[in-house]
């Protein structure tokens, strides 16, 4: 690369220091992440909308001084408005709503933060995959192997993340779609308690209470630092998350004690999970003894048999919401507008009758109830990531026929992330290894309700035992 070779070696916090000090310009450093995005999206097609212009201006009115000021940052194509760009949602339905007028609060958020938007990512209909496969824009591909998947549905971002295009990157999370996609692409991913981060000004809660935003990143320290900048209530939330004690940033660099920790490799379905998941899980239990922790086998008692159902009532009710009203025609849409599985779930959704959905939130907290009864005793639950490395591009297809047989094969793959959508539980993804075949593989801790803290210290404690940051694709290195 011609323009600032050594961009790559710094996380986020690591580029804007530079600005910082004066040795780099945030123009440089978009230049330098614009000429990484034209070598090598081609080859993973993670970025669907070039934004160059966008950022410029911002950069040319005068970037505030936050934390990640002058640090080029990706918005997903789902979620946040951001005022003068389109979202399209991965949908041609939406393809042609028109540029926001006003931003999310969100994105106001991560803009007081200094953040470069330069362009929008990938994303499946709707976010109603773990993959990236749009009819819309194409697949987006593995930075580590193009064969397989990135992830979903925040795919586009990790793949951008992955392949050294930006640092950090906009995600968001309904069922995995923050943590499947760093899975799959060797990153930290934070789903964040439930009402962490605000949907202001245009909804309350995102699925039922099941979604969240944040995002995908190199390190732990980025990722704590970001949501330091945009965690909080915004104005008239109708549920609000326990404040933090102090910085996440702080937290992660703080010892984590020694942590009552318990693991399980049970699945919610019944599901198998893949012997190099399962010894990657069990090479992170030993090394959290090491670090002095008391590490314990435990299942938590909750009730499993609900959680996919309950995850699916909620889900397809959304979606025939979300298919009710073109933003500018004002109709709902035809059949041939859509791919096939998210009109096979909203199909399913018409079928959720209003009692139905009041039981899939009775369900859904009586479930967090549960895991708040476990935690009384533990700090922290080890996972395995996913059920088997990143599958091939195709197999969870939204153009099958049988709705079913398609949520049967997405839960398969990663059986234990929805389960704390449903709770509300701060989950991280820990790329901790990779699978004989080269591809990643990661371990998923979670914490109580509310403390991500936890989840910081220990995953910055993981992270300096076992350093993840220099490994990455060969794609990493295209000029």
């Amino acid at each position: 690369m011609t323009t600032f070779a050594d961009y790559e070696r710094y996380d986020a916090l690591g580029l804007a220091d530079l600005v910082r000090r004066g040795e780099i310009s945030p123009t440089e450093l978009l230049d330098a992440a614009i000429e990484r995005a034209q070598a090598r999206n081609p080859a993973i097609n993670a970025v669907v909308m070039e934004l160059h212009d966008f950022g410029r201006a911002a950069i040319a009115r005068g970037l505030p001084d936050g934390p990640f000021r002058g640090v080029p940052f990706l918005m997903k194509d789902l979620t946040s408005a951001v005022a003068g760009t389109r979202m399209t949602r991965g949908s041609r339905f939406f393809a042609d709503t028109p540029a926001a007028d006003t931003d999310s609060e969100h994105a106001k958020r991560l803009k007081r933060a200094g953040l470069v938007i330069f362009g929008r990512t990938n994303t499946c209909e709707l976010g109603l995959s773990l993959t990236c496969e749009p009819q819309l824009y194409g697949p987006t591909r593995n930075p580590w192997n193009p064969a397989h998947i990135s992830g979903g549905s925040s795919g586009g971002s990790a793949a951008a993340v992955g392949a050294r295009i930006v640092p950090i990157a906009h995600a968001s999370d309904g069922f995995g779609s923050i943590r499947v996609p760093a899975a799959c692409c060797g990153l930290v991913g934070l789903k964040p308690t439930r009402s962490r981060n605000t949907f202001a000004p245009f909804a309350g809660e995102g699925l039922g209470g099941v979604s969240t935003e944040h995002a995908v990143s190199l390190t732990i320290r980025d990722s704590a630092a970001l949501l330091d900048a945009t965690c909080g209530p915004g104005a008239g939330d109708p549920f609000v998350a326990p404040p933090p004690v102090r910085p996440y940033l702080e937290e992660a660099g703080r010892p984590p004690g020694r942590l009552r920790i318990a693991w399980t490799a049970r699945t919610p379905n019944g599901t198998p999970i893949d012997r190099e998941c399962l010894d990657l899980l069990a090479q992170t239990v030993r090394l959290c003894e090491e670090l002095g922790h008391h590490v314990e086998e435990r299942d938590p008692d909750v009730d499993r048999a609900a959680i996919v159902p309950t995850f699916l009532a909620l889900a397809a009710a959304n979606t025939v919401v979300n298919l009710r009203g073109h933003p500018t025609a004002g109709r709902p849409a035809y059949e041939d507008e859509v791919e096939r599985i998210t009109w096979l779930t909203a199909k399913l959704g018409e079928s959720v009758s209003g009692p139905d959905y009041v039981r899939a939130v009775q369900t859904e907290h009586r479930l967090g109830r549960e895991m708040a009864a476990f935690h009384a005793d533990w700090d922290v639950l080890l996972t395995p990531g996913l059920a088997t490395p990143p599958v091939k591009l195709g197999w969870l297809d939204m153009m099958m026929e049988d709705v079913e047989a398609y949520w049967q094969r997405v839960f398969t793959f990663s059986p234990f992330t929805v389960w704390f959508n449903l709770t509300g539980q701060p989950a991280l993804m820990l790329p901790l290894g990779q699978s004989a075949g080269g591809l990643p593989l990661a371990v998923q801790a979670v914490a109580p309700y509310g403390d991500e803290a936890t989840l910081f210290r220990l995953g910055a404690q993981i992270e300096a035992a076992r350093p993840w940051f220099d490994r990455k694709p060969a794609l990493a290195g295209a000029a």
